[in-house]
């Protein structure tokens, strides 16, 4: 196998270092983690990081994708496009309904990763794929992988729950 950039490597080693060539400029390249993909699929973008619970009914808009928990440590934050982290969700099972319109209103986050699986967002992503067609990937970690993501970390989901993380050096 022959990466773009003309290095040849042992086939997994090359494609590792052929996802890292699309990185953005200015990333430190970072580790690899393994988790869960309790919703498989394929995602990118910035690490919005929380270490509360968020219940999504009531705690995020599904017409802007703010987070409206005024109680909340994200309040006031766009989870829109961004890689979600955060342990588990809380609370009312119409957080899958809110998650599945924020999914059809294109305000959601680009991917979900939990420290435990919560049911009911896994709920909200599966329903929206059958009904709209778009889903998100939700991940879950283990508690030491999932505690190493910081606010801003660019991450790359891949659909068997491997998370490719590389920090950015001036955030």
């Amino acid at each position: 196998m022959e990466c773009s950039s003309r290095l040849r490597e042992h086939g997994r080693l090359c494609r590792v270092f052929c996802e890292w060539e699309s990185l953005p400029k200015g990333s430190i390249v970072g580790k690899i983690l393994t988790g869960k993909p309790v919703v498989p699929g394929s995602a990118e973008g910035a690490a919005l990081v929380s270490k509360e619970p968020l219940s999504f009914w009531g705690g995020i808009s599904p017409q802007t994708g703010e987070v409206i928990d005024r109680r909340h440590d994200l309040s006031g934050s766009i989870v829109t496009g961004k890689i979600f982290v955060l342990p588990t969700g809380r609370g009312s099972s119409t957080s899958s309904a809110t998650l599945m319109e924020s999914i059809r209103t294109g305000v959601a986050p680009a991917a979900i990763i939990n420290l435990s699986i919560d049911p009911i967002l896994a709920l909200g992503s599966i329903v929206a794929d059958e009904l709209y067609h778009q889903t998100i990937p939700i991940v879950v970690l283990p508690e030491e992988d999932f505690l190493s993501i910081r606010k801003d970390d660019y991450l790359i989901i891949k659909p068997d729950g491997k998370v490719l993380v590389n920090e950015q050096r001036d955030k």
